[in-house]
């Protein structure tokens, strides 16, 4: 036998063992990605559940004449790149207290997106009339919910409370980009971030740098999964994130699973819930209106929500599910991964194929302009 023959068979035996090995790893993981699976799900149908609430141009980040421009979508990205470096400037200069503050005030805004809906349900159940005292009333409750679950977050940044704030502040964030845009501006987003999370996560890391920080201050910019119900956040004084960076060495050979650490949760940035779920709300608000109303919880002026665009935003939400699944083949190796790339992609693809059959290709442009 040849060498080149035996190192053919060599890569196949190491394909075949790597292979049982990552299977052998996601079983050993899959309540955790379960889970993590739910939290995206849940993220994003709570934002097309709130969407009516703000699907009006008063609350579009640039306004009804904004949602076509190109410039905007640079805008976005550029403000996710100044923010990624800065945060990681105080970080390195011992400026915690101050990235703190900074997160919880963006944050703060977020959550009370997401919880204002639930308080008007509240309201609604209880028979308030609309007065201007039970509006300022409830204008009085919505800030006083948001502040406490902010300072309860604060005290106690345990795993299940980071997820509670962080989940109902991607759903926020989602509805409030996701009515900003036009589908082909958030597509252009999501290639353009997709790049960047390669490069900044592969090639440069200071991504995974960021993801560490948050880690260790324990900020809901990430969603934590555990494996088992008795993993504390809190308790967690090594970064895990850290530790899978530094074995990092791509001019090594591939080594097999069973010399990767061993995860006591799974760790996601919110940003990977937040641009799939932003195509999701897109679609709904922009396309076409067609097929009968599905959705009219709201009533009064709201808009209702119609058969045609949900069917894209769910397809939209099964394509981001199945870049999903594809990520965990590759979390399940050990090494950090950059997620946007398979999340956006899946994503892009889930629009364009039920955007196909639901609507018609015609239906899914939109005219943009550069400036």
């Amino acid at each position: 036998m040849g060498q080149r023959e035996m190192c053919i068979e060599c890569r196949v035996f190491m394909s075949g063992v790597e292979s049982l090995e990552i299977w052998g790893a996601i079983k050993d993981q899959w309540k955790s990605m379960a889970g993590m699976a739910a939290m995206f799900t849940f993220s994003i149908l709570y934002a097309i559940f709130i969407l009516p609430v703000y699907n009006y141009d008063a609350y579009r980040g640039f306004g009804e004449s904004g949602t076509t421009k190109t410039e905007f979508i640079f805008l976005e990205l550029g403000i996710i790149f100044l923010f990624t470096i800065l945060i990681i400037w105080l970080a390195r200069k011992g400026f915690q207290a101050l990235i703190k503050g900074f997160i919880f005030f963006a944050l703060g805004y977020s959550l009370l997106i997401a919880l204002s809906p639930i308080l008007s349900i509240v309201f609604e159940i209880f028979s308030v009339e609309n007065s201007d005292l039970e509006i300022l009333l409830f204008n009085i409750l919505s800030l006083f919910s948001t502040i406490l679950l902010m300072y309860v977050l604060y005290k106690f940044p345990e795993w299940y409370v980071v997820n509670t704030v962080g989940v109902l502040v991607g759903s926020g964030v989602i509805v409030m980009i996701g009515i900003a845009f036009v589908p082909v501006l958030i597509i252009i987003f999501m290639i353009l971030a997709a790049i960047y999370d390669h490069w900044a996560v592969n090639k440069s890391k200071h991504m995974l740098e960021l993801a560490d920080t948050m880690i260790d201050l324990k900020l809901p910019v990430l969603l934590v999964s555990p494996k088992e119900a008795g993993y504390s956040l809190i308790d967690n004084k090594d970064s895990e994130m850290k530790k899978q960076v530094e074995e990092l060495n791509h001019e090594k050979p591939v080594k097999l699973m069973k010399n990767k650490p061993k995860r006591d949760a799974l760790f996601m940035g919110l940003g990977d819930v937040i641009f799939p779920g932003i195509l999701v709300i897109s679609s709904i608000t922009f396309l076409p209106e067609i097929g009968p109303v599905v959705i009219d919880f709201w009533g009064g002026n709201t808009t209702p929500i119609y058969l045609g665009p949900l069917l894209v935003g769910m397809g939209t939400l099964i394509g981001g599910l199945i870049g999903y699944a594809a990520l965990m083949t590759q979390v399940a190796r050990g090494n950090p991964q950059a997620g946007l790339p398979l999340l956006n992609g899946g994503s892009i693809l889930g629009y364009l194929i039920s955007g196909i059959f639901a609507l018609g290709l015609d239906n899914l442009w939109q005219d943009i302009t550069l400036f």
